[in-house]
């Protein structure tokens, strides 16, 4: 079986735009919804409506995959697990390791939906000398300083980074020279990489935040909303006459009878 190390996905070399490879594992998932549920077809409606995206979309991104659909039918719906599965290199064996087994890293350790994707967690690895040797998800935690004969004993290509953030970039740079080109971040840090080392963050506090504004604007809308209603009629009032003046100087909302 190949590793990551010995093979890498085509989208580039195909020309495959980066926004409708971020899309693929959408379709995916919805995909693999429907196989495990035994529908055999799917329309670009049901689909795309699935994945979260419009139909139109949908089918300029599936273009580039060379898959059109069957008008009246759909979309063969195992054929395109098969191939975005392939497009995406999900078809191989992609070993990865973990560095920083905290709290966050155990999590992520004990997910199990990595085999199930094309992802085999190598190794589990930590600074700390008092989590080496312990279980986590099954395996037994490594210390650093075997980072990078695990590297290459296992053809890791993938590295996935939950460190603290002051160690983040230190850890970054040795997986990078013992040969890794992809790492996932979950350290609330920036990595610098060199050419050719693709790096994808992930920062729940900033999409936290971003929700956080979303709510902000939407109860200010409302608030502006409730300002803007005229307030009703006092029965028996009548409209203040022109020029009158309350006793500080400016009109009165309400006059008496």
């Amino acid at each position: 079986m190949a590793t990551g190390r010995t093979h890498r996905p085509a989208t580039r070399s195909r020309g495959i735009p980066e926004a409708t490879v971020a899309r693929l594992p959408l379709y995916l998932r919805a995909l693999t919804a429907l196989s495990e549920r035994s529908v055999p077809t799917v329309s670009s409606e049901e689909l795309a409506a699935a994945a979260g995206v419009n139909s139109a979309k949908l089918r300029k991104d599936f273009s580039y995959l060379g898959s059109y659909g069957t008008r009246g039918v759909g979309y063969d719906v195992e054929y395109l697990v098969y191939q975005i599965s392939r497009e995406l290199g999900l078809t191989q064996d992609w070993p990865i390791v973990m560095v920083g087994i905290g709290n966050l890293g155990a999590a992520l350790a004990n997910y199990g939906g990595f085999a199930s994707r094309g992802f085999r967690v190598a190794a589990l690895i930590d600074a700390d000398p008092a989590m080496v040797g312990k279980p986590v998800a099954g395996m037994p935690v490594q210390h650093i300083d075997d980072l990078e004969k695990i590297i290459d004993e296992n053809g890791v290509s993938i590295g996935v980074i939950a460190t603290p953030a002051g160690a983040a970039q230190q850890v970054c740079d040795r997986l990078v020279t013992a040969g890794v080109t992809s790492i996932l971040n979950f350290a609330p840090t920036v990595l610098s990489v060199p050419d050719g080392v693709d790096v994808r963050k992930v920062d729940l506090s900033i999409e936290l935040q971003i929700l956080a504004f979303h709510e902000q604007r939407k109860a200010g809308e409302e608030a502006g909303a409730a300002e803007a209603v005229v307030p009703p009629v006092v029965r028996g009032a009548t409209a203040p006459a022109e020029g009158r003046k309350g006793p500080d100087g400016d009109m009165p909302a309400v006059m008496p009878a």
